[in-house]
């Protein structure tokens, strides 16, 4: 097995994240240390991609591309580093193996990422948990929820366990969208799951949508809206482009509620400005 990582200048990633994520659409590991960001993917020699287009993406801002092998048992042994996570002392992200850790919270999702992006420790993702929370606590849960990018679920699942119904989650890759429905089961939760590639089309929007993708995503999402969602969490922005997909929302009539920020990373929680007859009919969806 060979790990090729990646590590470029912080004010570079929004260019070379999106790259990477071309040549290997599965998902990416990170790391992030002062001024650098650290993306690796993994795979068996010969099949790793060729990363000779991230050097024109990042341009000067590339520090260094190294290859390592990694010990054959290493499917097994990255059960050692993918932990429990736990949101606001109320909801726990876990892996199957990792019982302890989901006692005494209200809401748990498990969740074994397979080969789709999704664990619940990314920041990004962390963030996005604490939006949905914090919606729910408004009382704004129980209507319909679409997902975009769902990975291995962990949105939709956490989602549909704070109330929100029918949720449904889109992505482009199939294993993601088989991760997904394996851990919907686990779950005992009913997830609507679709293939779409939004680069190319946005589906129906629910009153209230996640979309935890990169920054350049979000933008042509936001492109393509006909009419804003009443929520949009956005999320896997890096805090140097939080602004432009603030102003690409906001031309589609999204406004900041909420802005939080991790590291390098920034999450929104954004409203729609709907007309009185507009928000009745949300409400009645909802109910």
């Amino acid at each position: 097995m060979i790990r090729l990582a990646v590590r470029c200048a912080s004010d570079v990633a929004d260019r070379v994240l999106p790259a990477l994520l071309e040549l290997a659409p599965g998902g990416v590991e990170e790391e992030a240390g002062q001024g650098w960001v650290e993306y690796a993917v993994y795979g068996p020699r010969g099949e790793v991609p060729d990363v000779g287009e991230l050097r024109a993406a990042a341009g000067d801002g590339l520090v260094e591309v190294t290859s390592t092998e990694i010990p054959d048992d290493w499917a097994d042994r990255w059960r050692d580093f993918h932990r429990a996570v736990v949101i606001a002392d109320r909801l726990c992200v876990r892996p199957a193996w990792d019982e302890a850790r989901g006692e005494g919270v209200d809401v748990e999702v498990v969740v074994d990422p397979g080969q789709a992006f999704g664990t619940g420790a990314h920041a990004t993702t962390r963030m996005c948990l604490e939006l949905l929370l914090e919606l729910a606590d408004r009382g704004e849960a129980g209507g319909p929820l679409l997902d975009l990018g769902t990975g291995t679920g962990v949105l939709a699942i956490a989602a549909a366990k704070l109330g929100w119904a029918p949720v449904t989650g889109v992505d482009h890759e199939r294993a993601a969208l088989a991760a997904a429905a394996a851990n919907a089961a686990v779950n005992g939760v009913e997830l609507d799951l679709e293939r779409v590639n939004l680069r190319e089309e946005v589906p129906e929007l629910a009153p209230t949508v996640a979309a935890n993708l990169t920054a350049p995503l979000l933008m042509a999402v936001a492109d393509r809206l006909r009419e804003p969602p009443r929520w949009l969490v956005a999320s896997g922005v890096l805090q140097v482009e939080v602004e432009r997909v603030e102003g690409a929302f906001a031309r589609r009539g999204l406004s900041v509620d909420e802005r939080r920020e991790s590291g390098d990373w920034a999450s929104l929680l954004l409203a729609g400005r709907v007309d009185a007859n507009s928000r009745g009919q949300l409400d009645q969806q909802r109910r």
